[in-house]
């Protein structure tokens, strides 16, 4: 029976973190997986993360992608109040030093609190790593992400056949 409630939740900083956030919905979308998408502020609305992350579970949520950009505190805090996976996508945004104040304040986690870290901006990564951990109890899910990498497969075999034409090499014969 095919459920109508999001196994993911995506949240983030502030709506201006959407432009990134947003890739991580489109490829959950891509794969089937329902999502939920809303602003949790660890700094300026604290009891509303508390609120999300505590209720998560109960909700049916199954895993969490979190974006922040500086200081980037929200991973971290959801991952600290929930039981559930939390993948942290850092932002580089307006107040930020390139993103590495949002990288290491996601990836430098205390132990006994872990958040799983994507590249900076890599929120796509953040949707395709919960569908895999989704896909390992789901097997359309399974089905899904495995033609979604067939298809990368593909397209990177299309590159090298046509840079293969000006460029040959040994290993490509």
């Amino acid at each position: 029976m095919a459920t109508t409630t999001p196994l993911v939740g995506i949240i983030m900083g502030s709506d201006s973190d959407l432009g990134i956030m947003q890739a991580a919905a489109d490829i959950l979308k891509q794969f089937g997986v329902l999502f939920e998408l809303t602003v949790v502020s660890a700094h300026r609305t604290p009891q509303r993360m508390m609120d999300y992350a505590t209720t998560a579970k109960e909700r049916g949520l199954k895993i969490i992608i979190a974006g922040a950009g500086g200081a980037a505190h929200l991973p971290g805090m959801i991952a600290s109040v929930t039981t559930l996976p939390v993948i942290g996508v850092p932002i580089k945004s307006s107040n930020s030093i390139d993103g590495w104040d949002s990288v290491l304040s996601i990836l430098q986690m205390p132990n006994g609190v872990p958040v799983a870290t994507v590249a900076l901006n890599a929120a796509k990564n953040a949707g395709i790593l919960a569908a895999q951990i989704l896909a390992v109890s789901d097997s359309n899910i399974a089905a899904t992400v495995a033609h979604y990498k067939q298809e990368l497969l593909h397209e990177v075999s299309g590159k090298v056949a046509k840079l293969k034409k000006d460029w040959p090499n040994g290993f490509d014969e």
